[in-house]
């Protein structure tokens, strides 16, 4: 399986608007960060965890022939905005695309993509989604997916394993009957926000704690701000842990 990172910043992207910050400002292309998500190739299948408002140019970039599911941690405006840009895959494909969320965000998805899900255009040009409602473990192809409850905040959110890769982004607190759900995995991708705390959001100590914690082999951190400096911040962390950059590829 390879993992493609697609975007690997906060909410806003790095450079942030109208920011002249010395990591906004960097000539650094790995400071260059869209909105956070991951792409899953195996079995020629693609799969990714949420379509972010870059969407389109995160597809672009990585030349992406084809989608064939689509996952969503939650429903914020920064992980579901870029779901209308999946139709040039279903135009391609000439076949609905699954979407997985949990209840409360496929709720958030219908609504907010009403005109997708009535498929009322009498002019064509809709995609056509086939949603699926996580409530535990999945199949994809052969492929067993563990949601992985978290908090974002307050809010339940969910990250994802697939064999040996965890991703979990958008989180500040990992709920003690999650942890066993993570045992053995060989590449943890984590939510790192900043250096300082943050209500929502784990911080890159707290990531580092819990790395060490699971003892996992590799681990990248994602959903990064512009506090932290790609070269600065991995000069400081061990060998094993990276800040994860757009478009960084990882084989499993």
């Amino acid at each position: 399986m390879r993992v493609t990172f697609l975007g690997t910043g906060t909410s806003t992207g790095v450079p942030t608007l109208a920011c002249h910050c010395r990591v906004c400002d960097s000539s650094d292309p790995h400071d260059r960060r869209t909105r956070p998500s991951v792409m899953l190739e195996f079995d020629s299948r693609v799969v990714v965890i949420d379509t972010t408002p870059d969407f389109r140019e995160q597809a672009r970039r990585e030349r992406m022939e084809r989608l064939d599911a689509v996952l969503f941690t939650h429903d914020h405006v920064d992980h579901v905005l870029g779901l209308d840009d999946v139709r040039p895959f279903y135009f391609r494909q000439r076949t609905a695309i699954p979407i997985f969320a949990d209840s409360r965000s496929m709720e958030s998805i219908r609504r907010i993509f009403k005109y997708i899900f009535d498929q009322k255009y009498p002019y064509g040009g809709l995609a056509k989604l086939d949603p699926h409602l996580i409530d535990g473990p999945f199949e994809l192809w052969g492929e067993r997916v563990i949601p992985l409850p978290v908090f974002h905040g307050n809010l339940p959110v969910l990250g994802f394993r697939i064999r040996d890769f965890a991703y979990i982004t958008d989180f500040s607190a990992i709920p003690d009957e999650t942890l066993p759900l993570l045992e053995g995995v060989d590449v943890l991708v984590l939510d790192a926000l900043r250096h300082k705390p943050h209500p929502t959001h784990s911080t890159v100590e707290n990531s580092l704690s819990l790395v060490e914690q699971l003892k996992a082999r590799r681990a990248y951190f994602t959903h990064i701000a512009h506090e932290l400096s790609h070269s600065e911040t991995n000069a400081a962390l061990p060998p094993h842990v990276r800040l994860a950059h757009d478009g960084l590829r990882v084989e499993l």
